[in-house]
This record gives C-alpha cells, sequence and structure tokens, in this order.
C-alpha cells in the first residue's frame, strides 16, 4: 500500500513523473466529538509506513505524557498539532495531511468534532471529493453526526464512508453494526449523497483500516484504505462550460492588456468567441499567456491570463464565459443554503459584504424562507440563524453577480459573508437559484415606494414646512 518505488534509487525522474501523473482524492474525516477522526488519519499513515521515525518516536514520547490512550500509542497527536488540542485530547482546527500510494495522491482534512467549530468543518468540506463520516459504534447516530453529513450533502459531496469505529470496544457485535447502518441509512434517505458505504472499524487497533481484520469475519467488503484508492470521482458532476473569473487586470505597458484568473470550469482556446458578463460585451480570443508563453489551450484549475481582440471593459469581479456554451445566471437576488458561522445571530436587512467568484459586492439577507433541523431535516419558519445554523435565505445584493447554481458548479455557485464591522466571515452559503422573479419584484417595488416616501417626506416638509401629515398622505394616493 505504501508509497514506494524501485525507481527513487534507479530513476529518480521517473518516478518523479511517475507520482505527478496519478489523480488526487481530497477528502474530509467529520463526525461527532472523541469518534476518533484524528486516530484514523494517524492509522491510515502508520500503516502504510508513511511516518517518518522521528515523528513516530514524538508521538510514542507524547503519548506517554499526555496519556490520553492508557499507555498505548496516540496516533491522533500526528495530527493534534496545536498544544490546546494534545493537553484536551481534541481537534480544534482543521488539519491538513497530505500523503501518496502506489495508486493514488491523497489531501485529509481532519476537522473538529465540536459543535462550536463547525464552521471550520465547513471550511475544510469545501473543497473535498469525499467524506469519511466516523460514528463510535456505542453511541451510534448523533446530533453532530447528522449536521455533518447535511452539510456535507449540502457543498455537494456525492461519496459518503461512515465508518463506524471503536467496534473493539463492543466485541465487533455485527447486530451493532447493522443497527448503526439502518439509522444512519433512513436519515440520509432524504439527502443528496449518491454513494454511501459503511465499514467496521477500529482506528485505535488498526481493523479494516488499512489491512483486513479477523475480528470481523461476517464483514466482506473493502477495507478503508481499499475505497480511498479505488473509489470513482471522475463521473462527478462538472460544468464543461467555460467560467474565468476576473481577478486582475493585467496592464504593464500600453501594447498589454490582459484579463487574469484562474479558470474555474470548461476549457479555452485562441480563436473561440467569449462575453463579458455582467455587460454582455462579446470579443474573441486573441491568446492564452501564462509565464512561460502562450498556450494552445487552458483547462479547468489553470491560473492564466487571456488577452482579447477588442477592447472592451473587463474589471474585476466580472466572469468570461464562451459564446457558444450555457451561460452563466445574472441577476441582483439569489435563493442559497447558508451555514451561520458568527457567534451573533444573522440579522435580516442589515447589510453585509458578500464575496463570490473574485466579486465583492454589498447587500442584505432580505428574507430567511426557511430553518432546516438538522435532526430531522424539517423545515421550520425563523426569523434569524444562530451560529451553526443552517437555512434557506433570499439575498439581494446592491449590484450584479454572475454565478451558477452551485450543484454546477462550487467555484461560482458559492459565496461568504463578511461583517463590514469586524470584517470577519460570518456564513457561508450555496446558491440554489436566482431569487424568485416574482417575490423579487414585489419587493423591489415595495422598496423603491418606501424610498420616495421618505424622499418625498423631506422634500415636502423643507419647502412646504406648514403641510401637515395628513396632506402629505393625500399628495401620496
Amino acid at each position: 500500500m505504501a508509497h514506494q518505488s524501485d525507481l527513487i534509487s534507479s530513476d529518480i525522474l521517473s518516478y518523479l513523473k511517475q507520482h505527478e501523473n496519478k489523480d488526487m482524492l481530497r477528502f474530509i474525516t467529520c463526525g461527532n466529538v472523541d469518534d476518533g477522526k484524528s486516530t484514523l488519519i494517524g492509522r491510515l499513515l502508520h500503516d502504510s509506513k508513511l511516518i517518518f521515525e522521528d515523528q513516530l518516536a514524538a508521538i510514542q514520547r507524547d503519548s506517554k505524557k499526555y496519556n490520553t490512550t492508557d499507555q498505548d500509542i496516540d496516533l491522533a497527536l500526528l495530527v493534534d498539532g496545536l498544544q490546546a488540542e494534545r493537553e484536551q485530547g481534541i481537534t480544534i482546527d482543521v488539519a491538513y495531511r497530505y500523503f501518496s500510494t502506489d495508486r493514488r495522491k491523497f489531501i485529509i482534512a481532519d476537522c473538529p468534532g465540536h459543535e462550536q467549530y463547525t464552521r471550520n468543518m465547513a471550511t475544510g468540506a469545501s473543497t473535498c471529493n469525499l467524506a469519511v463520516i466516523l460514528i463510535d459504534a456505542r453511541y451510534g447516530v448523533q446530533t453532530q453526526t447528522r449536521r455533518h453529513s447535511y452539510i456535507v450533502s449540502l457543498l455537494g459531496i456525492k461519496h459518503v464512508i461512515v465508518a463506524i469505529n471503536k467496534m473493539d470496544l463492543v466485541d465487533f457485535d455485527q447486530s451493532v453494526f447493522d443497527r448503526i447502518q439502518a439509522d444512519y441509512t433512513a436519515f440520509a434517505a432524504n439527502l443528496d449523497i449518491p454513494d454511501i458505504r459503511f465499514v467496521p472499524i477500529s482506528a485505535l487497533r488498526g481493523d479494516n483500516v488499512v489491512n483486513r481484520s479477523d475480528s470481523a469475519p461476517w464483514y466482506d467488503g473493502q477495507t478503508l484504505m481499499e475505497i480511498l484508492e479505488t473509489v470513482e470521482i471522475d463521473h462527478d458532476v462538472k460544468l464543461p462550460a467555460f467560467r474565468l473569473p476576473v481577478q486582475y487586470v493585467n496592464r504593464p505597458n500600453l501594447d498589454f492588456r490582459g484579463f487574469c484568473g484562474t479558470v474555474a470550469a470548461g476549457e479555452i482556446r485562441p480563436g473561440d468567441r467569449v462575453r463579458a458578463l455582467p455587460s454582455g460585451k462579446e470579443s474573441t480570443v486573441k491568446a492564452v499567456v501564462v509565464y512561460e508563453g502562450e498556450l494552445a489551450s487552458a483547462h479547468t484549475g489553470q491560473a492564466i491570463t487571456l488577452t482579447l481582440s477588442d477592447e472592451i471593459d473587463i474589471s474585476r469581479g466580472d466572469m468570461i464565459v464562451r459564446v457558444d456554451e450555457a451561460q452563466p445566471e445574472v441577476s441582483q437576488g439569489v435563493e442559497a443554503h447558508l451555514v451561520w458561522m458568527d457567534e451573533a445571530p444573522l440579522v435580516v436587512g442589515k447589510e453585509y459584504l458578500f464575496k463570490l467568484s473574485g466579486k465583492s459586492v454589498t447587500g442584505r439577507v432580505e428574507r430567511i424562507v426557511h430553518r432546516v433541523d438538522v435532526n430531522t431535516l424539517d423545515a421550520f419558519e425563523a426569523e434569524k440563524l444562530q451560529l451553526n445554523e443552517i437555512g434557506l435565505v433570499r439575498i439581494a445584493f446592491n449590484s450584479q453577480v454572475v454565478f451558477d447554481a452551485y450543484r454546477d458548479s462550487r467555484a461560482t455557485g458559492s459565496l461568504i459573508v463578511i461583517d463590514r464591522l469586524s470584517n470577519a466571515t460570518a456564513g457561508a452559503a450555496m446558491i440554489r437559484s436566482a431569487a424568485n422573479s416574482e417575490g423579487q419584484s414585489e419587493h423591489d417595488e415595495l422598496a423603491h415606494f418606501k424610498a420616495f416616501e421618505v424622499e418625498l417626506n423631506t422634500l415636502v416638509r423643507k419647502y412646504f414646512p406648514h403641510w401637515e401629515a395628513r396632506d402629505i398622505s393625500k399628495l401620496l394616493g
């Protein structure tokens, strides 16, 4: 399983080339407090022979110092790097670890289980292809298990491994495994997660993590590592249409004007007809430029500069798309699922700063359509969202924005909410659609009338101070 090859000693360049061409899987470990997320990652690395000897010696020394595993080696210390984490035996911040096997490269995000750190979990999951959700076999599905699963679903993660951990503490009882599997399956039936797999493990002892366990002869499925190495992510939904959010306009001299950004989706070539949004102006790609020179084409994930045949006005925050492909939405309002991350509750009508696809725009949450109970997935009316609560909201921006539905494109379908006074990130949202046009127009009409009424009152009182309120009301009809 380990990432070892004879090429290291005989042909290092071929080895590096082979390593470069492996595909990458990003996954997150999440679940309730003390379910064993950090220990699982440590076990994955240890049993794959991917821990250096000095690291292992340091972990053995710290295991004796903190004694969180009754004298056994505490592999969680490999990822719990903060002093507070080691003293308390919990994960606070998101820890990232990188490793590789013969088949695939991995980036792991180890996320905290405490409710107060749910915001960290949502951040860590936002770039992942797969989630490993741990469940303590003694306690079964918990509130935080449901919350994390719901967030995983909202974030568009299509693959989930439910690792039922600490099976050694229940003597690898198959009935315990079956009961938890049934409970989770019933809850997940209403979530958008098409691929869910269950594995009985003991992260502390290593059962069914990398190596198959003799303690569970009734389980004939793959080990956790085997699933990670073989799960198919190439066919997950990806937006085929070209999207380039403009991050910077490069004008080093009079002869060059390029539009810089990272390709969020699709592919672009010189000669392609493109459109700048929200203006709608069109031109043709003259060249695709990178530091090394010009490219014949560019695809998702590449940082590029586009030069165009025509001088059209494009600014930071605009989006360049191909004319002959599906177009994104252009609107001043969206409906989105919002995860609230601030200690202060969401205030409907308060002006916040929103950032999406490289664009910063002010706006407000004009309505909470409903709040979601993560235990039952039922929707309830709400006037505000508290820390870690999730709701469907309607957002009105003060200028037009360009976006796709989050289910089609993470890069162009997500946004963050920033408190304008503290400059702290207050929330993260996944856009579902443009705001309902009928409701939006009614709101705008009412808002415009109220603004007109206030302005008229001010003017009348300034120039006709003897008028009474009833006279102004008659004027307004």
